[in-house]
């Protein structure tokens, strides 16, 4: 491994390298260990792996390299031609200030023959407090255990994370997106995939274009958007905004503030608690809604059919609309759809 160790000589200012070349994935290709106290964030740059990091050092940082053949025909290469296509990338991993720095890019992209590329992956260890801006082509990204500003975005992976605290924006132009234990702004977006979110605190923004959002104990504002599928929730509190325009949504253990709409799909909603307003509205199906009807509101309600229990009311109340306070009005309560029914506590 001589010719290894040798390729990988100048990594090692400023830093403790540890260079071995392991047809094994599970043995990193490289190692390097920055000591500094002063750090505090970390840049990676991939064109075609994935990207971990995870805040479990007390201090300092500990970057490790994975590298392995594209094996788009199903043939293992040798630990020599890896090293000879090694020569095609500009592989960086250094300290620059305050940020460690590690990319892996083709020196030039125009003559690159993809069937002789790698998969290079960066798995990085820091200290809990750090700001990370991640970045892959071809890969998935994961983060874990780390508070400050994330920043992370892949064309063609997944996305997991998981106990984190600030300000993170994410996306991903090619797959599903997993969260949980993560608080204050949260922004998670994908183009091509599934979203699921548990356990989150604080200012809450998820979309996807071709997925369904499910929602589980999420505490806060949050904004849930999809294009291509249904949206479930469950024990949600603060303000709930979901919106679909492929799929029904299903909501239960609510005690919150929501809107939902959907053009193509029911809606079912169970309250335990009344927020500071109800709006409902579905184009394609029914409105069905629990609620306690114990408190003070102002109904809206259209469709085909309206179906709920009245007492103490002072209004308008047809087939297909009921209109006017309950014990005194007070929560404005507006459930609307155009070609269904509906139905409160029935």
């Amino acid at each position: 491994m001589k010719t290894a160790k040798l390729y990988f000589l100048a990594f090692a200012l400023l830093a403790t390298v540890n260079l071995y070349a392991q047809r094994n994935d599970e043995q990193p290709y490289m190692t390097k260990d920055f000591s500094e106290s002063s750090l505090n964030a970390l840049k990676v740059l991939t064109s075609g792996g994935s990207i971990s990091v995870e805040g479990s050092r007390s201090n300092g940082v500990r970057v490790e390299m994975y590298v392995r053949g594209s094996n788009w025909n199903g043939k293992e290469i040798s630990d020599q031609e890896i090293e000879e296509r090694l020569k095609e990338y500009d592989l960086v991993v250094r300290r620059e200030g305050n940020t460690v720095v590690a990319t892996a890019k083709q020196k030039d992209r125009n003559s690159f023959d993809w069937k002789q590329g790698l998969s290079i992956s960066f798995r990085v260890y820091t200290p809990a407090t750090f700001t990370t801006d991640l970045k892959t082509s071809g890969g998935s990204i994961r983060l874990a255990s780390l508070a400050g500003e994330q920043n992370f975005s892949t064309s063609g992976g997944s996305i997991k994370v998981r106990d984190l605290m600030g300000k993170i924006h994410g996306r991903t132009s090619g797959g599903s997106i997993e969260a949980s234990n993560c608080s204050d702004e949260v922004e998670l977006t994908t183009s091509g995939g599934s979203i699921k979110a548990e356990r989150m605190m604080g200012n809450v923004r998820l979309k996807t274009s071709g997925g369904s959002i499910s929602l589980t104990d999420l505490n806060g504002t949050i904004a849930a958007a999809t294009s291509g599928g249904g949206i479930r929730a469950d024990g949600i509190k603060g303000e709930l905004d979901a919106s679909t325009s492929g799929g029904s949504i299903r909501m239960q253990n609510l005690a919150a503030s929501v809107k939902a709409r959907t053009s193509a799909g029911s809606i079912e909603a169970d309250f335990n608690q009344l927020g500071e307003f109800i709006s409902l509205s579905t184009s394609a199906g029914s409105v069905r809604v629990n609620m306690p009807l114990n408190k003070g509101v102002d109904l809206d309600l259209r469709g085909n059919r309206v179906s709920i229990p009245l007492k103490n009311f002072t209004g308008n109340q047809e087939k297909d609309r009921v209109q006017g306070s309950l014990n005194g009005g007070g929560i404005p309560v507006k459930l609307t759809a155009s070609s269904g029914s509906v139905y409160v506590n029935q």
